[in-house]
């Protein structure tokens, strides 16, 4: 009688070596889920929570004591002031108290408030609930004994420690859509999207050509072949603030050497705002885009270019087909791989460039994009929650390009 065969994969040992594989990806899988779902996470509570930059500091009573006089001799007399304020604008704070041991040989020599007690040296006060925005400050008159300056210590040496529990609108459970409803209310959002979807697709179509252009024309022999590969590189691994102020510079409408160069030519009587008038502003961020990331673009494909059997041109010749067929038939069915995954990755990440267009226009002149939007929300206007929410709406737009994609794109070109 046969003895079964259990399945590939499906024994002992299999089942040990997979149970090894992920206990040793474990600690990758969890540093990846901290560095990227907490954030993520973070940014999705967030967006359903109307919050400003100065709720992000939780609402605590904050109290200052000062002493003012110096006693020098028993005898002196002094003031004791303390200075208690909601630290928040719109939550109040409840069952506030505040305690502080004084020193030695303190006499109080005027009334305390209402709200205040002195037992021995234990000095506390139990101020119930305080507004917002509340900032009040009392003062107790006292006198030094000789108990004091036996001590010999410092009379603010000791911290007054203050207490109370307020509500945090960034931990509580209220949620809310008015956040989604402010950035999709009037054309504004739908004008920043559309500038954001032909900032990236231009910007990605351009890279990709102009990178496939780039990779052909270098993948012929040609003496100072490497040097012209070097220079091609320099737009990539240049630090984006310094070429932004080069082309800003050059392009500057009274001193850019450009706009000196076209006046001198005849081409224009005047210099041209390219960073400062629409639709010019938007062109020229794209222009940038695609001579900035083109680089990564024909990295890739002379790669992929040079892994091609040369015994296929070899009969193409032969054949008697031109360039362009021997690129139509042969280059470009080898490439639509590495151009369907370099489309991918240009598209997720100009679709989320902010740096770029900050530097160079600051969002102005009708290049304003989602990420764009995120920073103004979030900083200049200091409605984190709004911020938030834009970053939402990127991410899922990113999601759903994703998803479209790897369930029709990839297909098609056999990934």
């Amino acid at each position: 009688m046969a003895t079964a065969v259990p399945p590939k994969g499906t024994g002992p040992l299999a089942r040990r070596e997979a149970r090894l594989a992920w206990s040793l990806l474990a600690p990758t899988l969890f540093s990846v889920a901290m560095v990227i779902l907490l954030p993520l996470m973070a940014i999705f509570w967030i967006s359903f929570k109307p919050i400003g930059l100065a709720d992000l500091r939780p609402p605590i009573p904050v109290v200052r004591e000062q002493l003012r006089g110096s006693p020098e001799a028993p005898g002196d007399a002094a003031t004791i002031e303390y200075r208690l304020r909601n630290s928040s604008q719109e939550e109040e704070i409840r069952g506030v108290t505040l305690s502080d041991i004084w020193p030695p040989g303190v006499t109080v020599t005027g009334d305390l408030p209402e709200a205040c007690s002195l037992t021995g040296t234990e000095f506390f006060c139990d101020f119930g609930d305080i507004d917002p925005k509340y900032n009040d400050r009392f003062r107790i008159d006292v006198e030094f004994g000789q108990a004091f300056f036996d001590w010999g210590g410092d009379p603010e040496e000791s911290e007054p420690v203050v207490t109370g529990t307020a509500t945090n609108v960034l931990t509580n459970a209220t949620f809310t859509m008015e956040n989604f409803a402010r950035i999709f209310d009037g054309s504004e959002f739908w004008f920043v999207f559309g500038v954001t979807l032909t900032y990236t697709i231009f910007g990605t179509i351009g890279a990709l050509v102009v990178g496939l252009f780039a990779a052909m024309l270098l993948n012929q022999d040609f003496r100072g072949q490497g040097v012209l590969r070097g220079l091609y590189l320099f737009p990539y691994v240049a630090p984006v603030i310094a070429v932004a102020f080069t082309w800003v510079t050059l392009f500057d409408p009274t001193s850019g050497s450009i706009n000196e160069l076209l006046q001198r030519m005849g081409v224009t009587e005047g210099g041209i705002n390219f960073f400062g008038q629409r639709p010019l502003a938007l062109i020229m961020v794209i222009v940038f885009e695609i001579w900035r990331y083109f680089p990564l673009s024909f990295l890739f494909i002379l790669a992929r270019l040079q892994a091609i059997d040369g015994d296929m041109y070899e009969a193409a010749d032969m054949d008697g087909a031109s360039p362009f067929q021997k690129f139509w038939y042969l280059s470009l069915p080898m490439l639509l791989g590495i151009l369907s995954i370099l489309f991918l990755l240009r598209f997720i990440w100009t679709f989320n460039k902010f740096d770029d267009i900050f530097l160079l226009t600051g969002g102005n002149a009708g290049t304003r994009t989602l990420t764009v939007n995120v920073y103004e929300q979030a900083f200049a206007v200091a409605n984190i929650g709004a911020g938030a929410a834009v970053a939402v709406v990127v991410f899922l737009c990113l999601l759903v390009f994703s998803v479209f994609f790897f369930r029709f794109i990839s297909r098609e070109e056999g990934l």
